[in-house]
């Protein structure tokens, strides 16, 4: 059995970790840097550089410099074996990527142990792709002998911004189909979770990745990130994160007309019909919020249910939140794990508070989480709400935590109404054992993705994106390449 414990200890012991900019590891221009605590119970884990505009500067130059120059002659066989070797290299160091998540923002070290085929799998389509990339033959109308046709280029530089609640996925969706279209990148991680990145560019550098291909900029939103969203030598940015922060980051593009892609927020409805599988629906809908402690995008936290089985359906998910084992990350049976900081922590206390100020009722959970051993965390206690209305606060706003808004609905015309009632629409959640029914909901939810009778099924061959303030482009399957690639029309006259 793995001692995580020591090899916690060992991973990270408080010192410097330099950014990685042309190959190369480098502090701030400025000297300045950031701590990167462990959220579990905050301690230091190490100081990383606190970049900005400057580091950003010299970073956009040199996956300049890598686009116009070596990388540009590298074939579609080339960089498909480049990914097929990182994919190596990560599969190898699996162990070491899911403990530095665990530690930089708390996931629990199972779950992240649990992403290696999503995450390998990533890789390995990508490496695909990158010998599929054509154009086309077209025939045309124009007046004697004349050949058109398309071909699909690079799109140039590409800046990436991440969140800090899954390090290891975030960055291979940015930085993989950039490989395999032939792309190079600047990514800038969240100033919350930077180490796993930093140690993503290691492994990429050491299976072979040319130089400036890959920059990594730690730092600050409002410094590096506004400076990467801003930069004359970016041409896309791709963003994942809040909606307000994507409103900014399509703002900032403006300037230079760069492509821009967003994966922004959510307040996904899950729908519980009357014929539902109760057994299997219960913990599967509850695990739709509570999966790392409710810090993510596509969290469903809004748990419409039909009245017939509305009382009994949240009395079990409440009783199923009641018995998830909260814990450090390290520990292989912890379930719930910290918040990522103590300022989210806070933030995830107001919305409870507001839900009890605003008439609800806390079914379970509805405060801090505190025990022996959890000193310096940050843990909130997975909670569900009853006695919630459309109009309250937390039926309302994204949370980011591990919080679920119950409320029983009578008809499914209804409940359409109600979900879609939201300017989000990332994801939704259907259970019912009538196709009928599946159908009909499923194809009039606006959300990005629709799940029937699961959740959280992600794979990199199907389309992953938002609609509505949920954001716009695609990630995972062929409309991911295009988002990298531009189409060029060539006319050749052959008279």
């Amino acid at each position: 059995m793995t001692d995580w414990k020591s090899r916690a200890a060992a991973l990270y012991d408080g010192g410097f970790r330099p950014m990685f900019i042309d190959g190369k590891w480098v502090p701030a221009a400025s000297g300045e840097v950031m701590d990167a605590r462990n959220p579990a119970n905050g301690e230091l884990l190490a100081t990383v550089p606190k970049g900005a505009a400057a580091d950003i500067d010299a970073a956009v130059a040199a996956a300049r410099r890598a686009f116009d120059g070596p990388w540009s002659k590298f074939t579609p066989f080339e960089r498909q074996a480049l990914l097929l070797r990182i994919a190596e290299r990560f599969e190898a160091e699996w162990e070491t990527l899911c403990l530095s998540d665990t530690l930089d923002m708390g996931m629990p070290i199972a779950r992240t142990l649990a992403n290696s085929r999503r995450v390998l799998g990533m890789l390995r389509f990508y490496a695909g792709q990158a010998v599929a990339i054509h154009g086309q033959t077209i025939p045309n109308s124009f007046p004697g002998e004349i050949l058109s046709q398309t071909v699909k280029e690079p799109i140039g530089v590409v800046g990436a911004i991440i969140p800090w609640n899954a390090p290891i996925a975030g960055s291979v969706w940015k930085i993989a189909p950039a490989i395999a279209t032939g792309c190079t990148v600047v990514l800038k991680p969240s100033e919350e979770a930077s180490l796993t990145v930093l140690l993503i560019a290691r492994l990429m550098a050491e299976a072979g990745l040319p130089d400036g291909v890959l920059n990594v900029v730690t730092g600050h939103g409002a410094d590096a990130g506004a400076a990467l969203a801003a930069h004359p030598g970016v041409d896309k940015i791709v963003f994942t994160g809040s909606t307000a922060t994507g409103q900014a980051i399509a703002r900032a593009a403006t300037g230079t007309l760069k492509h821009v892609s967003l994966e922004l927020g959510g307040k996904s409805p899950v729908i519980v019909c009357r014929d539902a599988d109760m057994d299997k629906a219960v913990p599967v809908a509850a695990m739709a919020v509570f999966a790392n402690s409710g810090q993510i995008c596509i969290a469903g936290s809004r748990l419409f249910v039909a009245r017939e089985i509305h009382d009994e359906f949240v009395a079990r998910v409440a009783d199923f939140a009641g018995r998830l084992r909260i814990g450090h990350g390290i520990d292989p049976d912890t379930e719930i794990g910290p918040i990522i900081s103590a300022r989210q922590s806070q933030r995830i206390e107001g919305f409870l508070g507001l839900g009890i100020e605003e008439g609800a009722r806390a079914f379970t959970g509805g405060a801090r989480h505190e025990a022996p051993g959890l000193e310096g965390g940050h843990y909130i206690a997975p909670t569900v709400f009853g006695g919630v209305t459309d109009a309250m606060t937390i039926a309302r706003e994204e949370i980011f935590g591990p919080v679920i808004s119950a409320m029983p609905f009578d008809t499914l015309d209804e409940v359409v109404e109600r979900a879609n009632a939201t300017p989000y629409g990332l994801a939704a959640g259907i259970f019912t054992n009538h196709l009928g029914t599946a159908h009909k909901l499923s194809r009039r939810i606006r959300a990005g993705s629709v799940w029937v009778n699961m959740y959280h099924a992600i794979d990199p061959a199907v389309p992953f994106g938002g609609m509505k303030m949920s954001g716009y482009g695609r990630e995972g399957g062929l409309e991911h390449m295009y988002e990298y690639l531009q189409t060029k029309a060539i006319w050749i006259n052959t008279d």
